[in-house]
């Protein structure tokens, strides 16, 4: 059952409980969807994910309690990953679906079960919304925002697949420059587990270009145990796949948007050219 990660604070039930108790949905009427589909009807092979792209809480949260500098930082979301996945949508003539709402509503790249599936305290700032919740909040989360979400990328990769072969995935994210304290040095981290046949080439391609610092799973692993998305969407059905990290400060206005899916189109476009990628891995 889940259990929201604690901190040692007392508080009220989570935001939202009356609504709930009412038997009304988490999402009202002027809520937006939980998902995004952005150019369903490209032709490309393969798809683009964003699982943090927003920062945005279902009215009926209250803005978790927090203020809404708050909902700016990095704990909501992941700043520029959103706007870069259009841009790549669109150059590659590519299907993407993006997530509706914040992380801090629920992680869409975590596990149900896991303890960093709604946390009541990010990077040092406690979540008043997220303290207490009952198992029938957070399964109200997961059916409103996270399994709509889920259910999206797995229908638009069948669709893709329709066509013939195996889709590609790459999973856009963004990273905080400095997180508890420690500057990241990276400006890019490729992310990967087992399947490397477009992460090995794109650590190659982006290191030739000699003006970046680039990360081999770095800042974080795509082994990692935490994520959801990689495992659930590639590794289970042998898609090839990679999870691209950009550090927000670079990404944070639109010339860096601009730059940073450029420089990502140069180097994915000749690697997605590659039959082998469109072959189901196996074991």
């Amino acid at each position: 059952m889940y259990r929201a990660r604690r901190n040692g604070e007392n508080g009220g039930r989570g935001a939202g409980d009356a609504a709930l108790a009412a038997g009304r949905p988490l999402l009202g009427a002027d809520d937006p969807p939980p998902f995004e589909i952005v150019n369903p009807d490209g032709g490309a092979r393969f798809a683009l994910l964003c699982d943090h792209a927003s920062n945005r809480v279902p009215r009926a949260l209250d803005n978790l309690g927090l203020a809404p500098e708050d909902l700016e930082r990095h704990i909501a979301w992941d700043i520029g990953a959103g706007a870069v996945t259009r841009r790549l949508a669109a150059r590659f003539d590519a299907p993407a679906v993006i997530a509706g709402y914040s992380r801090l509503v629920i992680d869409c790249n975590r596990r149900l079960e896991d303890q960093q599936s709604i946390l009541d305290v990010s990077d040092g700032t406690p979540v008043p919304g997220n303290r207490n919740l009952t198992a029938r909040d957070a399964a109200a989360r997961a059916k409103a925002c996270f399994r709509p979400y889920h259910q999206a990328c797995a229908a638009v990769l069948a669709g893709v697949e329709a066509r013939g072969g195996t889709a590609p995935v790459v999973i856009v994210h963004s990273f905080t420059p400095v997180f508890e304290g420690h500057r990241r040095p990276w400006h890019i981290g490729i992310l990967w587990h087992e399947d490397g046949r477009i992460a090995r080439p794109l650590l190659e391609a982006l290191r030739r270009r000699r003006d970046l610092c680039v990360g081999d799973n770095e800042p974080y692993d795509g082994a990692s145990p935490h994520g959801y998305t990689m495992p659930a969407h590639c590794a289970r059905h042998g898609r090839a796949n990679v999870q691209i990290e950009v550090r927000q400060d670079l990404v944070a206005d639109a010339a860096g948007v601009e730059r940073w899916s450029e420089v990502l189109f140069d180097a994915l476009a000749g690697i997605l050219a590659d039959p082998g990628l469109y072959l189901r891995r196996t074991a």
